[in-house]
């Protein structure tokens, strides 16, 4: 699969996630880079190092000229006159850049009203440099070569699930179906390898709902996902393309590559 010249909206993403990549380097060894220099919008503390990522994220778009209105994790709602809206998470990851843990991604999306209305998304990998995107009908990619999610193979599955003192019952017991687990504390990371073959599903489902994900968390790796044969439901089996672009409302996820082990997962069958 060849890939088609990229939409001018890729075009612009990949640039400003090269621009927040290049702040990041220059922050993340800062010994302020964790300071709290505000409190977002979802009401949770914004670090130093987010700050200086959202703002670049601004300064380029008003280099590039785009009207695109903006949702982030630190500022919320900015209405930039637009009629698209720019869902963006600048730092997905932030406490693994504290603890010197190399996942930790910039992702953009750009769509309107929920997640099934999201037409572009970028996600750069803010360690290894390595960019993924997908646009609606046209495939998912990953530095220029095509992402596609694997069969499953029952009883060889590697599962991503979100796990710890928050974790539900029903996380817990998810990550008992899995040969191998893992956990990255990177929300689209771990969706992206789902995506690109290397695992089989990620789940994540905290109590209480609050402290589960939101939009910004998952707006680019959905178009992604979807693009490269995979879905998301929530924890639950419920679709969610619905799901608002918001900062203050919050989701548990199961994305999955292979629809066979996902049926298998909500009839509780074997693996």
């Amino acid at each position: 699969m060849v890939p088609s010249p990229l939409r001018p909206e890729i075009e612009v993403l990949y640039r400003v996630s090269v621009a927040v990549h290049r702040v990041f380097r220059d922050a993340v060894t800062s010994p302020h880079r964790a300071e709290i220099v505000a409190m977002g919008a979802d009401g949770s503390p914004t670090e130093q190092i987010d700050r200086l990522a959202e703002s670049e994220i601004l300064r380029v778009l008003d280099a590039e000229g785009v009207d695109w209105n903006l949702i982030s994790e630190e500022i919320g709602a900015v209405d930039r006159g637009g009629t698209q809206t720019l869902v963006v998470d600048p730092i997905d990851g932030s406490h693994n850049v504290f603890r010197n843990l190399p996942f930790s991604t910039v992702s953009l999306a750009l769509g309107s009203k929920d997640l099934a209305g999201i037409e572009v998304g970028l996600v750069r990998d803010l360690n290894l440099g390595t960019t993924y995107w997908a646009s609606r009908g046209g495939g998912a990619w990953r530095d220029g070569r095509p992402l596609h999610v694997r069969p499953w193979g029952a009883r060889g599955e590697v599962l991503f699930v979100n796990l710890g003192v928050h974790a539900s019952d029903r996380a817990i017991q998810f990550s008992r179906r899995g040969r191998r687990i893992r956990s990255l504390g990177c929300a689209t990371l771990e969706t992206l390898a789902v995506a690109g073959g290397g695992a089989d599903a990620y789940f994540f489902e905290n109590t209480p709902e609050t402290r589960n994900l939101r939009a910004t968390d998952l707006a680019a790796v959905y178009r992604i996902l979807t693009e490269s044969g995979g879905g998301m439901w929530d924890a639950a089996g419920n679709e969610v393309g619905t799901f608002p672009l918001s900062v203050d409302r919050r989701t548990s996820v199961f994305a999955w590559g292979d629809r066979a082990f996902a049926d298998a997962v909500l009839r509780g069958g074997p693996s």
